[in-house]
């Protein structure tokens, strides 16, 4: 509405060009935190990325909020748009391997030491006795 945000775009232009103002801003603001800007690859952004939806699957299904991880996926991809062939984030984390997602949010929240990255009791106790969310839900 005000034309300004990330981008900076030209009238009657649909293609935006970076705001040098926020460029400064974002600049000024990783140098107070310490943050040294860095390339990521896909597959890293993606493992990150899943890894998270995962966690907070977790964590929605512990409290009661989805009844069990099936509720999860149902929703992540057909009201989220999570890729239907892989089945739903909790489901591709079975498939993966629960104690390999569980291993890489560890370390991520060794690495940023955030409430974010904590990981979700229903997910470490998954991850420690070596089932699945699947397995999980069967048993309930």
């Amino acid at each position: 509405k005000t034309g300004r945000g990330w981008y900076l775009y030209e009238a009657g232009s649909r293609s935006g060009k970076p705001d040098p103002e926020v460029e400064a801003i974002v600049a000024e603001e990783r140098a107070k935190a310490g943050v040294t800007p860095r390339r990521f690859t896909v597959d890293e952004m993606q493992r990150r990325y899943v890894a998270a939806m995962v966690n907070e699957g977790a964590k929605v299904v512990e409290e009661g909020i989805a009844l069990r991880p099936l509720d999860v996926d149902v929703t992540l991809v057909h009201g989220y748009g999570f890729p239907r062939w892989r089945g739903g984030p909790m489901w591709f984390a079975d498939t993966v391997g629960l104690k390999k997602v569980y291993d890489r949010i560890c370390q991520l929240e060794k690495q940023f030491g955030s409430d974010l990255w904590a990981p979700a009791a229903l997910l470490k106790q998954l991850a420690e006795s070596g089932k699945t969310f699947a397995q999980w839900d069967e048993t309930r």
